[in-house]
């Protein structure tokens, strides 16, 4: 699919997609937001063949995402209630694709990651940011809020860090954002790519199926009760075990050899 908004490119079994608006700080409007939620389903699909095994998203020039896009918030200020529902509901719906989606997601994170910035960093399975690099839940210094980024944000910060960062709407820095569980790791701005590298290199030595897997039990089991966990958290390696991929990963243990998925690994570089 030929994109307007992104550049998405295939690096062996890697998906590089670039947020690539850098004249407006490849801030999100309604075209954007389609293009990213089309992008989502296609990458979904590949992944479903397993032609991808791991995503890295990244935004062009100087800033990852600074979030809206003032042309397209200038025309919200106009829309009735109903017609904000349908243009929110679309932004939610592309979130929640980029989210679900079976493969390790990687963000690459410089200059700033602002509102929807900041909500497109959350969604992200691991985030690599730059020293300098800056983040916020803007919304309320708008009079707004940071509601349809809010699931996936708290699935990340918690609660005690949302009541600050929401409600005071500040901005903060790649150490905090650290510290509190939206970045996993800081570097200085050379060694953003290395880094970013480093971890698709280590995706590419875990089964795929078994990623996805790992992926989809982490929502499926956190704030369950113990009791309530133990049947899902059972049945799931059970199912692995005797699948396909986790017989060859444990065959390939005790053989003292290397996996099918990483001998036939691709090209990683940045």
């Amino acid at each position: 699919m030929t994109y307007t908004h992104l550049v998405s490119q295939r690096d062996g079994a890697v998906e590089r997609l670039t947020l690539n608006r850098p004249d407006v700080r490849n801030a999100f409007n309604e075209h954007v937001i389609a293009e990213l939620t089309a992008w989502a389903a296609e990458a979904r699909a590949a992944a479903a063949r397993h032609d991808i095994r791991a995503i890295v998203i990244a935004g062009a020039g100087k800033v990852f995402c600074a979030g809206a896009d003032v042309t397209w918030m200038s025309k919200t200020v106009h829309f009735t209630e109903e017609e904000n529902l349908r243009d929110a509901t679309a932004m939610s719906r592309m979130f929640a694709a980029i989210n679900e989606l079976p493969v390790a997601v990687v963000g690459r994170v410089q200059g700033a990651a602002l509102g929807g910035g900041a909500g497109l960093a959350a969604v992200c399975d691991i985030v690599v940011a730059e020293e300098a690099a800056l983040f916020g839940f803007t919304e309320t210094k708008l009079g707004i809020l940071p509601a349809v980024i809010s699931p996936f944000a708290l699935a990340k910060i918690g609660q005690s860090a949302a009541r600050e960062l929401f409600l005071t709407g500040a901005r903060f820095s790649a150490a905090r954002a650290k510290e509190i569980g939206l970045v996993h790791e800081v570097v200085p701005a050379v060694e953003l790519d290395a880094a970013v590298n480093r971890y698709v290199t280590e995706l590419l030595t875990a089964g795929p199926e078994a990623i996805a897997a790992a992926k989809a039990l982490i929502p499926n089991v956190s704030g369950r009760p113990i009791a309530d966990a133990m049947p899902i958290t059972a049945a799931a390696i059970a199912a692995r075990r005797v699948s396909t991929e986790g017989q060859e990963g444990l065959k390939a243990f005790l053989e003292k050899r290397a996996a099918s998925w990483v001998a036939s690994r691709e090209n990683t570089k940045c």
